[in-house]
């Protein structure tokens, strides 16, 4: 299928390593030949630190916006219960019922059923926001200082393994960092590693690649593959996902400071405040991309290829339900409303118009804006004040979670489930599962599919249920 080629701000000096092409994944897997131990990244403050311009404030320091009722021609609460992501259409929601399961008895599953388990022997991490589980077994951690590690257990004994130190070119602070990795789903023909990260020597976020020899992914061979100019340091948004069509997701924040001061969400003009889809299969540094041709607004004067869609506000953590393909959202809210949504082609989730379900903006900009999509899930910040964007569970250790959306909230420590409700108008069930002192970063899945708890400043938690 021919692609056209819509390269951005290409900085990278990689490719040119044809040669090793016939390495496989046996290869990708000897992590031992070139093991280094990781060493263990000072604890750093978690919240948005400092405004790159000066003029406007960070959001934690802004004083509330007026949130008014959503207008009526504007889906509702009821219609979508909860964060970023509602599909407008009819055929979305039938969609998501047909490939998730409803409990029988919902109410009886309450966070004293479940509990969370340290894995990798109570390792203490500092701040963990990606896992990644290998052929093998073995988990790649990327920590938000710039490591990126193996892990090995067995028989109760972990041995760790260093794959990618970027800490000398790495940006660490506050929003800022090693924000996001994924593996290439075709590592045979394909052995790279994609890393989405703040670099030190411009304001501007980088999603590079790099090819994994014998465990290790070899810093020189980075092939920057897009940049995007940040005007503030925080709203990076940063998850690298590739889809069940081999093509890689991106979702960017809208630029940072509070309020969306430049209207990056609704600016199609822009990266920001989207989710990008391109194709980064046989590419080098003249080609670091391409724009797959079924892309949503190809061809639109105006507007940037790469979205596939746009209206977010900080997408954090962001996943792909491996039996239906559907993308699920957690997307950061500003003062009133945390979300979850279902992201498809084409659509406008409402940022800086809606907050959530709730207008952000003015009555009339509301009701103008008929192609906003509304949630699927909310709540508000008298539960937890940042969504984390998590899971949809598809493992066996917990029957009465299979086909829920699995997420939790980084100030609050809570995780619920977000189910499809069948038996009501309203579309969705949303239960809290566990109440924890964690600052939850992220979510991940084993190879069995069971689901993973990222915290900072501790051991990574695996969802069990509780002993009795």
């Amino acid at each position: 299928m021919s692609r056209s080629v819509s390269p951005r701000l290409d900085r990278g000096d990689g490719g040119g390593f044809a040669a090793l092409c016939a390495l496989v994944v046996a290869a990708i897997l000897l992590f031992a030949a070139c093991a280094a131990d990781n060493p263990a990244p000072d604890p750093t403050p978690s919240e948005p630190q400092q405004n790159r311009e000066g003029p406007e404030q960070l959001e934690q320091d802004d004083s509330p916006q007026q949130v008014r009722q959503q207008a009526s021609s504007q889906p509702s609460a009821a219609q979508a219960e909860r964060r970023p992501e509602q599909a407008q259409q009819e055929d979305t929601q039938e969609q998501a019922r047909d490939g998730s399961e409803q409990p029988q008895a919902i109410e009886q599953q309450t966070p004293q059923s479940l509990a969370l388990q340290p894995i990798l022997g109570g390792y203490q991490f500092q701040q963990p926001i990606e896992m990644l589980s290998l052929p093998d077994g073995s988990l790649l951690v990327a920590e938000q200082r710039g490591y990126i590690t193996r892990f090995i257990e067995d028989n109760g004994e972990v041995e760790q393994f260093g794959i990618l130190d970027l800490t000398d070119s790495v940006r660490f602070g506050g929003e800022e960092g090693l924000l996001s990795i994924a593996l290439h789903p075709d590592l045979e023909r394909e052995p790279y590693l994609y890393v989405y990260y703040s670099p030190r020597d411009a304001d501007v976020t980088r999603l590079s690649r790099f090819r994994l020899v014998l465990g290790a992914a070899l810093t020189a061979s980075e092939l920057v593959i897009i940049e995007v100019p940040q005007p503030y340091s925080n709203h990076n948004g940063g998850a690298v996902r590739f889809g069940p069509d081999g093509m890689l997701y991106l979702g960017y924040g809208d630029g940072g400071a509070a309020n969306d001061p430049r209207g990056h969400g609704q600016n199609r003009q822009t990266l920001l405040g989207a989710i990008i889809r391109i194709d980064v299969n046989e590419i080098n540094t003249s080609t670091p991309y391409r724009i797959p041709t079924d892309n949503p607004f190809l061809g639109i004067a105006g507007v940037r290829p790469e979205i596939w869609a746009y209206g977010l506000r900080n997408p954090w953590r962001m996943a792909f339900d491996p039996e239906t393909g559907l993308l699920w959202v957690g997307d950061v809210g500003q003062n009133r409303v945390e979300e979850i949504a279902i992201v498809q082609a084409g659509q406008n989730h409402g940022w800086n118009v809606f907050e959530g379900d709730q207008c952000f903006s003015s009555d009339e900009e509301c009701a103008s804006l008929s192609d906003a999509v509304a949630p699927v899930g909310t709540y508000g910040h008298d539960e937890g004040c940042s969504v984390t964007g998590g899971m949809v569970y598809r493992g066996d250790a917990l029957p009465h979670l299979v086909g829920a959306y699995v997420f939790g909230d980084y100030c609050s420590g809570t995780i619920w489930a977000l189910w499809p409700d069948h038996s009501a108008d309203t579309g969705w069930w949303q239960v809290t599962l566990l109440e924890t002192d964690q600052n939850i970063a992220s979510f991940a899945v084993d190879n069995d599919g069971e689901i993973h708890v990222l915290t900072f400043n501790g051991p990574i938690l695996k969802l069990v249920p509780e002993e009795r």
